[in-house]
């Protein structure tokens, strides 16, 4: 009986089948991926789930960078606890979109960037290239200054000296991928518990009241005329462009059974495994936040003391905890934010290895690919700490951010175009309500976004000291520059796929579906995705 229903089931065009290449690379039997499929079906829930865990951990590092660890800090010493529901909003929402970005790269077999370059024209998939790839580098620069702050607070190296040290640790780091993507996945994951212990280990120290802690992240308020910068600000600096590009690349890293209980697996494995990732995210940002906004509202605080909260750098603020809860803080400080650094640069480089290989389909060694991203990101960095030192290196976080979230739609709007549509995932794209959460949490995003970048600009205009000639010629030079902005927007949104990626897989008769429905292998039958030369290499 249940052997008719599932024929049934599929003769109703209902099986989630992954979409097979025309001409799949041939496999050798002695290089497979790392979670092979249990030729009885046996294992249990927990063990399959396991065999899945890790791209959500790198993924979710993106939430933990210096740059978000800059932006938490400001909140806390500004609004206390106020905030903490910003933070809480914005993880649901990035667990909604990374999960599409997982289930993209789950059904279609192919990555956010080769998906892209199959579908847009030649112009427009070389502007998207350049764009994904400045995003990478933007997304590096706090990872590159904050780990390169780290060092001058554990060891006294000068700024520049740290910069050039990032380089070559996070080469040697990504070095362990030689051994399996596993075994880089456990590296990542290892520092973000470390980062998390040195952030607990400080929160009990301070001691914040906890009920204010519930009341600040379930209790939604804005009191204070930055309130609501800074909660813009927050949220922006949550969805990170390239994360979209690294997640559904990274997923492919694992064997996926060519069957509906195969995909549907994965997909619900891959969820559960991001929403367990981005909840740790989550706890080490209220940690960070509480942690700040306890030192910040304390009685009788010292001039020094309110000076830093009053700002508050990734740089200042080992000496703002140093001062209040003595030199094992600091130390601390300067461990949680080496581990976020370093984990943050591993990610980066990552995701630029997948957006050059998806876009250019460049065959690279991955040494040679590493080396070429790390110089290009590390170089902005080197100059500004060796020109301007800290103080500009601090400044130069703020442009980043500000570049990453202009940068957003050109990757977002995709990926929800790509997940709603037939021509790219068959009859296994989004379901209406999807579809139509997903694009209301981006737009919401954008709009944010494109906020945060228009008031940031027309604030800076009318308060800089340049001559008014001089604010009338950058005006006319910037505005026609965000009307082009808008329309490049409007254009991804409303364009028409053309492109059809998805194709319907090779059928091997009901008995054979079956039995590879149940788990089965089928012998001379390939049942995975199409093989990626690059993600087994790793």
């Amino acid at each position: 009986m249940e052997s008719l229903q599932q024929q049934e089931a599929m003769s109703e065009g209902h099986n989630r089948i992954v979409a097979i290449v025309e001409s799949p690379p041939s496999i050798n039997s002695s290089k497979h991926f790392e979670n092979d499929h249990d030729p009885q079906g046996q294992k249990s829930g927990w063990r399959k789930f396991l065999l899945f865990v890790g791209p959500g951990f790198l993924v979710s590092i993106a939430y933990l960078d210096p740059g978000n660890m800059e932006t938490d800090m400001q909140a806390g010493a500004d609004h206390r606890f106020e905030l903490l529901w910003v933070i809480l909003i914005g993880l649901i929402f990035a667990l909604i979109i990374q999960s599409l970005a997982a289930n993209l790269g789950v059904i279609s077999g192919k990555h956010l960037a080769e998906l892209c370059k199959a579908e847009y024209p030649k112009y427009v998939k070389y502007a998207l290239w350049v764009l994904a790839e400045m995003a990478v580098i933007a997304a590096d620069i706090p990872e590159v200054i904050g780990t390169a702050f780290a060092l001058n607070i554990l060891f006294h190296i000068p700024l520049w000296v740290g910069v050039l040290c990032t380089g070559l640790s996070t080469l040697l780091l990504i070095g362990v991928q030689r051994y399996g993507a596993r075994k880089l996945e456990i590296v990542v994951s290892f520092l973000v518990f470390v980062m998390a212990a040195c952030f607990f280990g400080e929160m009990s120290y301070v001691k914040p009241p906890a009920k204010d802690v519930l009341k600040g992240i379930f209790i939604p308020k804005l009191s204070g005329h930055s309130a609501t910068g800074d909660a813009i600000a927050l949220i922006g600096a949550l969805v990170m462009p390239h994360n979209l590009f690294l997640h559904s690349a990274l997923v492919l890293s694992r064997k996926i059974p060519n069957s509906v209980r195969g995909i549907n697996d994965a997909c619900r494995f891959f969820l559960i495994e991001s929403g367990l990732a981005l909840f740790v995210a989550f706890l080490i940002n209220v940690a960070i936040i509480s942690v700040t906004g306890t030192v910040c509202s304390q009685n009788h605080p010292s001039k020094e003391t309110s000076d830093s909260c009053n700002n508050i750098t990734l740089n200042s603020a080992s000496f703002l905890l140093k001062n209040v809860l003595g030199r094992s803080s600091s130390i601390l400080y300067a461990i949680a934010l080496l581990a976020s650094g370093q984990s943050s640069s591993i990610t980066g480089t990552y995701a630029g290895q997948f957006i050059m290989q998806g876009f250019l389909d460049l065959k690279m060694k991955l040494w040679t690919r590493n080396l070429m991203t790390r110089c290009i990101a590390i170089i902005p960095s080197l100059v500004v700490s060796i020109i301007g030192g800290s103080s500009e290196a601090g400044q130069l976080i703020i442009i980043a951010s500000m570049i990453l979230s202009f940068e957003l739609p050109f990757t977002l709007i995709p990926l929800l175009k790509f997940s709603s549509s037939t021509s790219k995932l068959g009859p296994h794209k989004n379901s209406i309500y999807i579809i139509v959460t997903s694009w209301i949490l981006g737009l919401g995003i954008i709009g944010i976004n494109i906020y945060y970048l228009t008031t940031g600009f027309v604030g800076w205009l009318t308060q800089n000291s340049l001559p008014r000639v001089g604010n009338i010629f950058i005006g006319i030079l910037v505005f026609p520059l965000m009307a082009a902005y808008i329309l490049a927007v409007i254009y991804l949104m409303f364009r028409k796929d053309y492109v059809v990626t998805f194709k319907d897989p090779t059928k091997i008769g009901p008995n054979a579906q079956i039995q590879m429905e149940n788990g089965n292998p089928i012998p001379d039958y390939e049942d995975h995705i199409p093989h990626k030369d690059d993600l087994a290499d790793i």
